[in-house]
């Protein structure tokens, strides 16, 4: 069971900061996708893939003390900005988190936008269908973010990079 919540604390680790509670989303379930090995069930929700079971652990390991989390104003709204505490990295030195290249993931999937992650995760999510069906899902559940051709474009090549970047 800790198990699990040593992965994300891994991920935190690795991230050194993570900016936003859908950034966290989307980056756990993109490692998850790239067959790192996160159980926590997800579903589409108006955001793309969320996972309740994620928001519960991290509310845990926030209440736990390992796990710090910072509110912040942005442009109107409260953004939730996560970090491991001391006692999260002594915690998490008790565990043999064994995800090779996890770091360097996280790494290059912290470095996108919220925006973009979203984007990326919501095409994973429906990947199972040929690519012209997919694009067209994407096109009407995210309709309101007004992707461009050019997100789009840069989306796919993301995955591909990903893809190749696990191999």
């Amino acid at each position: 069971m800790l198990e699990e919540h040593a992965k994300l604390l891994a991920v935190l680790k690795s991230a050194g900061e993570i900016a936003g509670r859908k950034k966290l989303q989307k980056m756990i379930y993109i490692a998850k996708k790239l067959n790192y090995p996160f159980h926590e069930k997800y579903d589409f929700h108006f955001y793309g893939p969320y996972s309740e079971e994620v928001t519960l652990k991290m509310e845990e390991l926030t209440n736990l003390g390992l796990v710090i989390e910072t509110e912040e104003k942005v442009k109107g709204y409260v953004q939730y900005r996560y970090a491991l505490s001391e006692e999260g990295n002594r915690f998490l030195a008790n565990y043999n988190v064994a995800l090779p290249k996890l770091s360097s993931c996280v790494h290059l999937l912290n470095q996108q936008s919220s925006r973009f992650l979203e984007l990326v995760a919501t095409m994973l999510y429906f990947e199972h269908l040929p690519k012209e069906k997919m694009l067209q899902k994407v096109a009407v559940v995210k309709e309101k973010q007004l992707y461009t051709d050019g997100e789009i474009e840069d989306a796919l090549q993301f995955i591909e990079r990903l893809q190749a970047f696990i191999q």
